[in-house]
């Protein structure tokens, strides 16, 4: 009795020893912003993706709200974020180590994946706020957004380079995208500031909930801003996007992008970009910001940090690099 029971425990401890391992589920966390924003709906439509294919990528993604882009860069940069959706132009900061980085210092493990939609500075006001233009707004009480997001700092940026102080504005409130449209429509505020895609939930609510319009955030000096600076361009809002907006709203923009570490598994990051060009049109249909979205573009619009090795990888098998196309 005895001999068997050994000569069963050593079959147990041989067929343990010799039986393929099973391979762990890789974590990958991806930092958006507010969950009625459009990097939220971005990264969970990015997280379907990838967690379709878990059985083969192993991959368990989950993508998480924030306060934005600013605070995704400091947590992806601690560790605590794999990847983020960021501004392009608060990853072009990062990388270089100013403005809001300076203190940090250059980022040089910042790595990027790919882009996503355009995103408009967007100025929005009350019907009775006697705003017809930009520069109408000093002065006045407005919403720059919540601290730690791309929002308030794209807002911050462009006051210093018109060389404007937050002293100058009767009232300068921190609201998130999720509430600073009842802030606008309470009469707390005249006027929204903020970076985003079109259409936007945010917008749409304060148009319809108090017949708010949009503003274009054009003269001289924002030309002079927008040729100063490498990562804005002239943008447009779409007419017919919102309920009575008849035309097209000029204003400058900058990209959403999806960035992350140079540390993180070169196969997670090549399974992740697989996963959206596999199923762009999914992707495109998760949200009317994201419809127009085009592989040449994703892969060079608004990238300033290198391309991290493994969707460098996917797209060099995918010929989708222009430096690399015969």
């Amino acid at each position: 009795m005895k001999t068997a029971t050994a000569l069963l425990a050593f079959a147990l401890a041989l067929a343990a020893a010799t039986a393929p391992a099973v391979a762990a589920t890789k974590r990958l966390i991806i930092g958006t912003g507010g969950v009625t924003g459009v990097y939220y709906a971005a990264g969970q439509a990015i997280c379907r993706l990838v967690n379709r294919e878990q059985k083969k990528n192993l991959i368990r993604c989950r993508a998480v709200a924030t306060p934005g882009s600013t605070s995704n860069l400091v947590q992806l940069r601690s560790g605590a974020l794999d990847m983020a959706i960021v501004q392009s132009d608060w990853q072009h900061h990062a990388w270089k180590g100013d403005s809001r980085f300076r203190k940090a210092g250059p980022d040089r493990k910042l790595r990027s994946v790919l882009s996503l939609h355009r995103e408009a500075f967007t100025l929005i006001v009350r019907p009775d706020s006697g705003i017809a233009r930009f520069h109408d707004i000093r002065g006045r009480r407005i919403n720059a957004g919540n601290r730690g997001s791309g929002h308030r700092a794209t807002v911050a940026a462009l006051f210093r380079a018109l060389h404007w102080r937050f002293s100058d504005f009767r009232t300068v409130l921190e609201e998130p995208t999720a509430t600073q449209s009842q802030a606008l429509c309470d009469d707390r505020v005249d006027a929204l500031l903020f970076t985003v895609g079109h259409p936007n939930h945010s917008v749409a609510e304060a148009i319809s909930t108090c017949k708010a319009r949009l503003v274009p955030v054009t003269g001289p000096e924002i030309e002079r801003v927008i040729s100063e600076t490498p990562y804005l361009d002239p943008t447009v809002i779409r007419a017919g996007l919102y309920r009575g907006q008849k035309e097209d709203v000029l204003t400058f923009g900058t990209t959403a992008t999806l960035v992350t570490s140079a540390d993180l598994l070169e196969e997670t990051v090549y399974d992740t970009a697989k996963a959206v060009f596999g199923s762009l049109r999914a992707l495109r249909r998760s949200h009317p910001a994201l419809d127009g979205l085009d592989p040449g573009r994703m892969v060079s619009d608004g990238i300033i940090a290198p391309l991290h090795r493994g969707a460098q990888r996917y797209y060099r098998e995918k010929r989708l690099l222009r430096q690399e196309a015969k």
